[in-house]
């Protein structure tokens, strides 16, 4: 059973590889409906002074990829920013050197997902109240994508959409490096690492990119 939190000495004695691997046994426990038992109120007493969470996932706010739950992590092991579209603005670039370099994470993982709604959204050039803007961030890897798939250059294009998941995935992650000197730098250190993943809707298993 999970019921004690990470704390600062654990976390500290992580790699950034260690975090990855633990994730990923995280997600194979879900896919193989084997999560972990959960003391969640052991875990809220130790946290209220603070946190030590491993990683941070940058990941759309689809309803059907509920973070926490598909990794199998409980209360004080990760962060979590979502938007529409799993992009970074300077909110989230904000959000993401806080979570490593003053909290001390060891992982950023970019989480895209099969069939996402946003993505479709700027695929079909979707123009509608701010959303016009927010789609605008997905743009670069809807224009990628369009010189790597043949067939139609819309949502009804399943090549084409599942293209631009991946594409903006590692498109958010080299601007995550460009705009960010400090997570360059840390990751240049060996201090975090930076990777990016497609959770598949179909299966539950996130595929590493």
């Amino acid at each position: 059973m999970k019921n004690i939190a990470i704390n600062k000495e654990v976390q500290e004695a992580l790699t950034p590889s260690d975090v990855l691997n633990d994730l990923l046994e995280g997600n194979n426990r879900f896919i193989n409906n084997n999560m972990q038992a959960i003391d969640n109120s052991a875990l809220v007493s130790q946290t209220v002074s603070g946190q030590y969470p491993k990683a941070v996932v940058l990941s759309c706010i689809d309803s059907r990829v509920p973070v926490e739950t598909v990794l199998d992590q409980a209360i004080g092991d990760i962060f979590v920013a979502r938007v529409a579209g799993n992009f970074e603005n300077v909110d989230i670039l904000g959000s993401l050197e806080y979570s490593c370099k003053v909290a001390g994470s060891k992982l950023i993982l970019v989480l895209g997902h099969e069939s996402c709604g946003a993505v479709k959204a700027a695929c079909d050039g979707v123009e509608l109240g701010n959303i016009t803007d927010m789609l605008a961030n997905i743009l670069p890897a809807v224009k990628k994508s369009s010189n790597e798939v043949d067939g139609d250059l819309n949502s009804t294009n399943k090549s084409f959409v599942a293209k631009t998941v991946e594409n903006n995935v590692k498109l958010t992650i080299d601007r995550i490096r460009e705009r960010s000197p400090i997570l360059k730098q840390m990751e240049a250190d060996g201090d975090i690492k930076i990777v990016g993943g497609v959770y598949m809707l179909s299966s539950g298993k996130i595929e590493m990119i």
